[in-house]
Parts: structure tokens; C-alpha cells; sequence
């Protein structure tokens, strides 16, 4: 492809009844989180991604977070089979999609369950969060998925956050960020720095050294800065009310 893509997929009205996990339910502005997913598609547009709309489901509250329907290796999308039952009506749209993208589409099958927020890739290594939402079954059948591929799957802990990205991500040089409160074992990654906020810990790569993160993290911004990285910021306060962040909000194809 000519420009990278990215899978986003619009809030839908029911999007306030969305699940949380690790945090109390606080009132949802429908209309302002419409214009903050507006503002992140342009943030990604003027990175000059392509962004392509996934239909919506508009049944599923949690499905703009549309992340945790797909692992894409690749050619390869790995369709998963999210750990809260209420969910897995969203990988049907994910799944025609990548079908039309030409991409080889395998399956987690129950038993397993994966949430796609809960694969992080850093260097060589995918790991991947074992919790509430993705079980040992699911992280193997990841690995069979993948077993083509030279990367490394390891598993680590998740039980302070939602899934592993709600806890760390990581920088183009490999390099594990988070947020020391909810990530349960910094020593499971080759590399870890922590940082000065919750959202600082959520960084999507949109180019060489251009990072994007949520506005509710400058200081976190200023340290990456710091690390010679251009940093460009998008309000997703509405989402982080639903414990989403930017890495949620759309599948990066490079």
C-alpha cells in the first residue's frame, strides 16, 4: 500500500453503556466523543494514513474500540474471540473487512478467548496480556497463528488494568512505557521506562518519530519530547471515561 491504514469504526449511540472494569461509570457526552473520534481520524489524515470506516455495530456499545476485534501480522489478521461475551458480534464487520483488503483471516475458536488490546508488539516480541479478557488458550492459538512469522509470544500478567495496552505500549525503538500503578510486572519486557501520567503510557507510532497520545498526558509528552520524538495530541477524555485510549480507537496497517 501505497500509505499506511487504519481501521476505525464511528461511535455508536449506545456507546455510554460501554463496559468498565477498573473504574466508576461517569456520564458520557455522546456528542462531544463524536467529535473527538472526528478529531482523532484528522490527526491520523494529517499523518497522511489512509483511514478506512469498519460498518458500524451499533448494538455493541464498546465497538468503536475497535482494536480488540483484530491481531494484523502482516498479511496475516487474526480475528479474535473477545473475552466479554457481549462483544463478539463486533468481529463480523472486522472480519469482511479484512477480507476485502485481501488479508489471510485466521480465527481464536473457543475455549480461547483474546481481546486485540491485549497484543502489544515491541521488537521481535508480541507480548500478550493473560487476564480478564484473554485467556492461555487464546494467547496459543495466537502463537500457532503466528508461528510463521519471526516473532516471539509471551505472555504477562494483566490484573491492574483492562488489558495490557490500558497499561504500557511502546516506542519505535522498542522501548515499553507505562504507568507504574497498573502494570503488574515491569520487569516482563526487555526494555521498561515508566511515566509521569495514566494516558502518558499510550502512544501510537504515525510516523518514523511521530507519536500520537492522549491530551491528558503533558507531561508525559514533554518527557518524549525530551527523547527527541514529535508529539502531537488529540482530546479522547470522553473515551478515557470507558477506560479507552488512542491505541484502541483504530487497527494500524503498515
Amino acid at each position: 500500500m501505497s500509505r499506511p491504514l487504519a481501521l476505525v469504526r464511528r461511535p455508536g449511540p449506545r456507546l455510554a453503556d460501554g463496559l468498565i472494569t477498573h473504574i466508576d461509570r461517569s456520564p458520557v457526552d455522546l456528542d462531544r466523543a463524536r467529535a473527538q473520534w472526528e478529531e482523532y481520524v484528522a490527526a491520523l489524515t494529517a499523518a497522511d494514513w489512509a483511514v478506512l470506516e469498519v460498518p458500524p455495530a451499533d448494538d455493541c456499545p464498546d465497538a468503536v474500540f475497535v482494536e480488540d476485534a483484530v491481531v494484523v501480522h502482516e498479511d496475516v489478521a487474526v480475528i479474535t474471540h473477545p473475552g466479554a461475551p457481549q462483544r463478539r458480534p463486533e468481529t463480523a464487520g472486522v472480519e469482511s473487512v479484512a477480507r476485502d483488503l485481501g488479508l489471510r483471516v485466521a480465527h481464536i475458536e473457543a475455549p480461547g478467548t483474546l481481546d486485540g488490546g491485549d497484543v502489544l508488539r515491541a521488537g521481535g516480541t508480541a507480548y500478550v496480556g493473560l487476564g480478564a479478557r484473554t485467556n492461555g488458550e487464546g494467547i496459543r492459538q495466537l502463537a500457532q497463528h503466528l508461528r510463521e512469522f519471526p516473532v516471539r509470544v509471551q505472555a504477562v500478567p494483566v490484573e491492574r488494568a483492562l488489558h495490557l495496552k490500558s497499561a504500557v505500549t511502546a516506542l519505535p525503538d522498542g522501548t515499553v512505557i507505562g504507568w507504574d500503578p497498573v502494570v503488574d510486572d515491569p520487569q516482563a519486557f526487555a526494555s521498561y521506562q515508566s511515566m509521569p501520567e495514566e494516558g502518558g503510557a499510550h502512544v501510537i507510532r504515525i510516523g518514523a518519530d511521530h507519536l500520537l497520545m492522549a491530551a491528558s498526558a503533558p507531561r508525559s509528552a514533554a518527557v518524549l519530547r525530551d527523547r527527541g520524538y514529535t508529539v502531537s495530541l488529540v482530546d479522547i477524555s470522553e473515551f478515557e471515561k470507558l477506560e479507552g485510549c488512542v491505541t484502541c480507537l483504530s487497527v494500524r496497517l503498515r
